[in-house]
């Protein structure tokens, strides 16, 4: 049955994000909205949706090792697999200046998150303060790429343009409200089965959420990456990325912790303790992946104007590596202890 729980959720999840996005975009396009607001917002934050719902459901039931660990091996997955298999499929050229903002402002997000992390501080304060530097980021993105234009803005209206959605305003509205429900749906069921999974194999929740639900709430960016590769557009793909990772940790977290404060020393199992104090449910290697994956999407595109394929097998290789790590199948060193 949790099998089936897991598999379901992941299908509602790719299937109703799919749909809230469409939807969406269908309506702002029939509100005049411009395809630099929709790829700048809605794209970015729509492809976001499933990690969003499935981190509050999981918060909600006390399965904070699944929210955290579904946001950070979202943005993990995003790099090292996603945007890996499209290099694979075809080299992505990439505009240096077109991302150099966005890329800042990912790499800028990833260390507060790291920074978060250590003294644990995922309190109502600490998501307001993430949720309003998204505000800003969005504000001074919008107003930055309208009234200067350049390579970013170019991107960004690519992003929303990507998108083929042209519905009625009603039937929009409906696509959008039912890819919503189906994201709900498949969140509980994946959470719900997920949850089940790790006690009936006594894998810890954080281990769960690091891969299963991570790779599965990743679904819509390797769906659309994807396709991009194969069209030959896969820069923008690299936008849709970047910001998804953006929104992952600054919104998701954000308003995960606003709505329902939560605490990553949560591990107290035997293995985990260390002096009777419970330690953080985020390893060190998970905080290395993350940041490495994060300086090397940036340092790939910004040093040859291009992710090659050899680039692209890297970036797979430090996912495969990962997983090993994760799962114990490479023996590791701890040089960054649990905090």
């Amino acid at each position: 049955m949790m099998y089936l729980l897991v598999l379901g959720g992941l299908v509602f999840l790719l299937v109703g994000g799919e749909a809230l996005v469409r939807g969406s975009v269908s309506v702002a396009r029939k509100l005049n909205i411009s395809e630099l607001v929709i790829g700048l917002t809605l794209v970015g934050f729509g492809t976001s949706v499933p990690e969003l719902v499935t981190s509050l459901q999981a918060v909600e039931r006390d399965a904070v090792g699944i929210a955290v660990g579904n946001v950070i091996g979202s943005n993990i997955a995003n790099i090292f697999l996603v945007l890996a298999i499209a290099a694979l499929i075809a080299p992505i050229a990439v505009h240096p200046n077109a991302i150099l903002r966005d890329g800042a402002v990912m790499i800028g997000a990833t260390m507060l998150l790291c920074g978060l992390l250590w003294f644990d501080q995922f309190t109502r304060v600490g998501g307001f303060v993430l949720v309003g530097l998204l505000i800003a980021y969005l504000g001074f993105s919008l107003f930055a790429d309208q009234t200067r234009g350049g390579p970013s803005a170019e991107l960004h209206k690519a992003e929303g343009e990507t998108v083929t959605a042209q519905y009625g305003l009603a039937t929009g509205l409906l696509i959008a409200a039912v890819g919503l429900a189906g994201v709900v749906a498949g969140a509980n069921m994946l959470v719900t089965g997920s949850v089940s999974l790790a006690r009936s194999f006594g894998i810890s929740e954080t281990v769960i959420g690091l891969t299963i639900v991570a790779v599965g709430t990743s679904l819509p960016e390797l769906a659309t990456t994807i396709v991009a590769a194969y069209r030959r557009k896969a820069d923008v793909a690299i936008g849709n990325i970047i910001g998804s990772n953006i929104f992952n940790i600054l919104g998701i977290l954000g308003i995960t912790a606003l709505i329902q404060p939560f605490s990553v020393r949560g591990d107290t199992s035997a293995a985990a303790m260390a002096g009777n104090q419970p330690v953080s449910m985020i390893s060190g290697t998970d905080v290395g992946a993350l940041v490495l994956a994060a300086v090397l999407l940036v340092l790939f595109a910004l040093t040859g104007r291009k992710i090659a394929r050899w680039e692209g097998g890297v970036l797979l290789l430090g996912y495969a590596t990962y997983m090993g790590l994760t799962f114990d199948l490479i023996p590791q060193i701890n040089l960054i202890p649990n905090v």
